[in-house]
């Protein structure tokens, strides 16, 4: 699977961990940047990320910042995009579940290594359920043309 992966100063170190992982699973990965500690504006690196997962150049995205909240914020402007800010692997696999998330956020000041691999995982392995599911994903998209 090719894999968008951005971060800013914030969540630096988490996202440099979170590619080597992904990378041993066999992943492609498009590492869009920050590439150092230095501070950065999270919108812009999260919107690269959701504007590549959004045109069919990576199936998936992941992005860290300090909370996650601010780059799944952002991304989420993006049509197309659907971006769930996640604490735990049960609320990565319902984001694609029953939201078919695209794009998995996290707060690199506040979750351990391990449990960052383990959402990302989650998240990967994670097919979305369609169903019932699927009309609700249609109203999302509605909305999005409303803003146009």
């Amino acid at each position: 699977m090719r894999i968008s992966i951005g971060s800013d100063h914030a969540g630096f170190e988490m996202k440099e961990k979170l590619e080597e992982h992904l990378r041993d699973l066999g992943h492609d990965v498009l590492d869009v940047g920050t590439h150092d500690g230095d501070s950065v504006d999270y919108p812009d690196l999260a919107a690269e990320v959701a504007r590549s997962v959004a045109a069919g150049e990576a199936e998936r995205g992941v992005l860290v910042c300090g909370s996650g909240i601010g780059v799944a914020i952002a991304a989420n402007k993006i049509d197309g995009v659907r971006a769930a800010n996640v604490t735990d692997p049960e609320m990565a696999r319902m984001s694609r579940l029953h939201n078919d998330a695209n794009i998995v956020t996290m707060g690199g000041r506040y979750l351990p290594e391990e449990l960052a691999r383990e959402i990302v995982d989650a998240f990967l392995e994670t097919s979305f359920e369609g169903g019932r599911h699927q009309r609700r994903i249609d109203k999302i998209t509605a909305l999005e043309r409303e803003r146009s």
